[in-house]
């Protein structure tokens, strides 16, 4: 094929240029690190267009993970998705927390409330859920679920920046939300991530836990971690802010242009977006059905790729799969039906401000050929 390889994402980056002016500021300055001019705006520019109350930012979103387990003080266990990026389940494992897996809903393959009742033991502190692919929780239900048995709620809402429900940014639920804002993401500051949290008290103990625990010069009140984000990461961001809502609306565009050419393929099933949600396409997932397509997920992942098109078995394998976790009770496919039914099922195809239209054509003119096949 005589076709330039189309990878499942790239980065969006803001004209360089206009970096260049914030560059200056910063080697005047001589300030890199360390709640620098940049980090101080950013910050506020940041929690006032995802509309939440008080943000924290840190140099990735795994740290972030990391840090909001210490900063509400969890322990014992809590309860997760087996279908998400490492990272989520790697941040319990780090603060010592055992976690118990429960399986996903066949619709969004976010969390299923319906299962996280019997999952509860003594030990359970707190719910881990994700907001898959950016479609929101049920965050209701683990609300009143949470509230019933006095557990504490932090979402990794990694796949969620600017998605809101009902016009509510999906940051505000929960005692906590964790961003990232990874180079893969609808919107990057290269490598970064946040906390969102709901009060000052907590945000004044998650900025002391990401610099070392330090509270002035010469004391320090705990055991803190170095998660800071750098002044050229902050700069890099506030910069990208001006440019976010034209890589969203890019995405919607493109969202919109897959729908409509793979929507009557039979055995393929692409994701639904629930009413009140404004999505941002983080990810462009569709779920094959071997019998009806003709050919499996991986058949079609592979046979993508003659065509130098790189999508994403995403999430494939569960983390409840990898060594460090399959040991667990919770881990077995009997436990996660669903879950595992998805995994082998899911493929991410190419989603990214730059992709072509033509070349979202050429990709589904190449799944519909197969599909014939």
């Amino acid at each position: 094929m005589n076709m330039k390889k189309i990878m499942v994402t790239q980065p969006a980056l803001p004209p360089l240029d206009e970096f260049i002016p914030y560059l200056e500021k910063i080697w005047d300055n001589k300030w890199l690190t360390n709640n620098g001019p940049f980090h101080e705006q950013f910050e506020k520019e940041l929690a006032q267009y995802l509309g939440v109350k008080h943000i924290s930012l840190f140099s990735n979103g795994t740290l972030a993970l990391i840090t909001a387990l210490q900063a509400l003080r969890i322990t014992g266990e809590v309860i997760t998705t087996p279908f998400s990026f490492v990272a989520t389940t790697h941040s319990l494992w780090w603060n010592n927390i055992k976690p118990v897996f429960v399986d996903i809903d066949d619709k969004y393959y976010n969390l299923d409330p319906k299962k996280i009742e019997a999952a509860i033991t003594p030990q359970t502190t707190a719910i881990m859920p994700v907001h898959v692919y950016g479609n929101p929780c049920d965050v209701e239900e683990i609300q009143r679920i949470a509230d019933t048995y006095g557990l504490r709620i932090i979402y990794d809402a990694a796949h969620a920046f600017a998605v809101k429900k009902d016009g509510q940014s999906v940051m505000n639920w929960g005692d906590l939300s964790i961003l990232s804002f990874h180079a893969t993401k609808v919107y990057n500051t290269i490598e970064g991530g946040a906390i969102v949290c709901q009060d000052e008290k907590t945000k004044q103990r998650i900025d002391l836990l990401k610099n070392f625990g330090f509270r002035n010069e010469t004391t320090v009140i705990e055991p803190g971690i170095n998660a800071k984000m750098n002044e050229l990461q902050a700069a890099y961001g506030s910069l990208q802010l001006k440019y976010v809502d034209s890589y969203i609306a890019k995405r919607l565009e493109l969202a919109k242009l897959y729908n409509s050419l793979l929507s009557d393929v039979s055995g393929i099933t692409i994701m639904p977006v629930e009413e009140g949600v404004s999505h941002t396409y983080p990810y462009y997932p569709v779920r094959i059905n071997t019998a009806e397509f003709g050919m499996s997920r991986d058949d079609l992942y592979f046979k993508l790729q003659e065509y130098d098109i790189f999508g994403r078995r995403y999430f494939y394998p569960l983390i409840s799969d990898f060594p460090t976790y399959r040991g667990l009770p919770s881990a077995t496919a009997t436990n996660l039906p669903v879950a595992t039914q998805v995994s082998k099922e899911i493929v991410c195809l190419p989603m990214y401000a730059n992709l072509e239209f033509e070349e979202v054509e050429k990709i589904c003119s190449f799944i519909k050929e197969l599909a014939k096949k």
